[in-house]
Formats: structure tokens, sequence, C-alpha cells
């Protein structure tokens, strides 16, 4: 059987974040980035949270299409 694909929701789940609908969007419009910073970079991540983004977007792992579709929200929400 295979594993589920994470979503945004389990993707702030293993963030350690709200993962609600309501808190996801909170936290989008709380943290916008601008264009020159990476999502990796954004300061109000803990250094666990920057290292798993960091290496799941280099591994091309199965979280990669959650952590991108945050990385698209966080940069539209400026």
């Amino acid at each position: 059987m295979d594993a589920p694909i994470p979503t945004l929701e389990t993707l702030f789940e293993q963030l350690g974040l709200d993962s609600t609908p309501d808190a996801i969007d909170d936290f989008i419009v709380a943290h916008p980035l601008p264009d020159d910073v990476k999502l990796v970079d954004a300061p109000f991540w803990s250094a666990q949270q920057a290292s798993f983004l960091k290496e799941e977007l280099r591994d091309d792992a199965e979280w990669a299409i959650a952590v991108d579709e945050l990385n698209q929200r966080l940069h539209q929400a400026n």
C-alpha cells in the first residue's frame, strides 16, 4: 500500500505547527516573504524546521510538493 502524499496540512503537522486550514491561512498572512528571501532562509523557522525544509527540497523527497506549495503561498502573500 502506498503512503499518502503529504499535503500542506501534514507538512504543518510535521513542522510542529497548527495544521487547521484557518491556522495555515493565518500563518501565511502573518509571514509573507519578499521575493529575495528563500523559504529555507526565512527568519521564523527554527533550525530544525529550516533543515527539514531544505533537505526535502534538495532531495526532491516526498514532502517537496507540499514544501513548494508553502513556498509559493508565502511569496504571494506580500
